[in-house]
């Protein structure tokens, strides 16, 4: 793609095409008009654009046949589709056809702009996930699960990082998983066959952090009885990684600079200098320009360490990733539990997407066990959940992507409910609009999260319309 994407814009009517020109004209994009199917054509095969504008009505060719002609020689163009014809047939015909979407004329200029920039991002979008994997999304990599874009950009970075020998930096909240990243890294290396070890720099006593890092010889200290490899040994010729390596004691840090820099160290006790191999990649959970202006790491380690940055994203950030790892998690329990859990609820699907997840991953992962163990069904229902997932929303949240629960009238009969029913048109027409409000007006959206085809829901609409 250019800097300035290419929009075609396909209208006989000359009027309507000036229009549409003066409502695009501050949009950054090269747009060019032609006035019948055969010149569309024309102009397409010449130069593909990101986007053509199409009406259905052209004085030539139909504007079904001009789409049928773009799938049919698998043009990477999308098309949005503009006609003053419109019925929800057609709409769903032409979007079953391969149109992004459909505009009933006449069309304001904010509902044009604003389609036509959604239009043009997810294009690029698909092209940045295109160029990470040319012909498909990673949903799993190296340990890791997820598809979204940030994650297909960590893969990106994994991919190019991993055959050099140069030292990475890996950030990340608590729980994103950085020891994954730093094992995928070093398996899709060179080094793959050789030693991975890892060392949380946190979770050891300082006053034993050198002699892990190391080794020492007997007698170095009391308790020394023999003598021991440290991590630098047992990784020649493979990865070191270091995680939360702000927790290191400033001195060390000076010994790991000398190491990091030369290849070579003393074990604890001993003047013997020994020379290894080793491929560097480090972590922490918080700011490490924060840790070198507060003091606690060391800048001149820092920069010799940082050079190939990697964020991870927290799980907050990678949308229905927590889906497809919560599935994953789910099944992989239920199996070892031999529990009948399959699937989620779909109040507990919205609960899962719009909980925030502090504890990324690896507090994902936790809840899924904690609900296997203790319960069994065959969906995970919101009864199940565990704190703080079950007051994590109200019914109120939870009403708007599912079953709308609103009481009307009230009951004439003792004992039963008959006022608070009402009939199932209403209720599935409610539930419908709301999702579509809720999704911004995205009807497939709305249809995927409420597990129907698209189609169903244009044909509603349209039987809501005509009555």
């Amino acid at each position: 793609m250019s800097d300035k994407p290419s929009v075609l814009l396909v209208e006989d009517a000359a009027p309507l095409a000036t229009v549409y020109q003066q409502y695009l004209k501050d949009e950054l994009i090269e747009l060019t008009h032609v006035d019948t199917g055969s010149a569309a054509k024309a102009s397409i095969a010449a130069k593909t654009p990101e986007l053509v504008l199409l009406d259905l009505k052209l004085p030539d060719i139909e504007g079904q046949e001009i789409l049928r002609w773009l799938r049919q020689e698998e043009i990477p163009t999308s098309v949005i589709v503009l006609t003053a014809h419109s019925s929800i047939d057609i709409a769903v015909d032409v979007m079953r056809i391969g149109a992004e979407d459909f505009l009933e004329k006449p069309v304001s200029a904010s509902r044009l702009k604003t389609t036509v920039r959604n239009v043009l991002e997810k294009t690029r979008l698909k092209y940045l996930v295109e160029d990470i994997q040319s012909t498909f999304e990673r949903e799993h990599y190296h340990g890791f699960i997820g598809s979204s874009l940030p994650m297909q950009a960590v893969y990106r970075i994994i991919d190019a990082a991993a055959p050099s020998k140069a030292s990475v930096f890996i950030t990340g909240e608590s729980g994103t998983g950085k020891e994954v990243c730093a094992e995928a890294i070093h398996k899709q290396g060179k080094r793959i066959k050789e030693p991975f070890i890892a060392l949380n720099c946190g979770a050891i006593p300082h006053d034993l952090m050198e002699s892990e890092i190391f080794g020492h010889v007997k007698g170095a200290f009391t308790g020394a009885s023999t003598d021991r490899k440290g991590a630098a040994s047992l990784a020649d010729g493979g990865t070191l990684f270091l995680d939360e390596i702000g927790e290191m004691d400033m001195d060390l840090q000076t010994k790991l600079l000398r190491f990091v820099q030369t290849g070579s160290f003393q074990k604890v006790g001993s003047s013997k200098v020994e020379i290894v191999d080793v491929r560097f990649i480090c972590a922490t959970n918080r700011n490490p320009l924060e840790a070198v202006a507060a003091g606690r790491l060391r800048e001149d380690l820092y920069y010799r360490l940082h050079v190939v940055p990697l964020h991870l994203p927290p799980l907050r950030e990678r949308g229905d990733d927590v889906l497809e790892i919560a599935r994953h998690f789910l099944t992989i329990y239920a199996e070892e539990e031999g529990k009948g859990f399959r699937d989620f609820s779909p109040e507990v699907e919205v609960i899962l997407c719009r909980y925030n997840w502090p504890g990324n991953v690896r507090q994902l992962q936790n809840v899924i066990r904690n609900i296997v163990v203790l319960h069994d069904d065959r969906s995970v229902l919101q009864a199940h959940l565990p704190p703080p997932l079950n007051t994590s929303l109200n019914e109120q949240d939870i009403s708007e992507l599912v079953k709308p629960q609103q009481q009307s009238g009230s009951s004439n009969i003792p004992g039963n409910h008959i006022g608070t029913i009402r009939p199932l048109a209403r209720v599935e027409r409610e539930t419908i609009e709301q999702a579509i409000e809720i999704c911004g007006g995205n009807i497939p959206k709305a249809a995927a999260l409420l597990e129907v085809s698209p189609s169903t829901i244009y044909r509603k609409k349209q039987t809501w319309e005509s009555t």
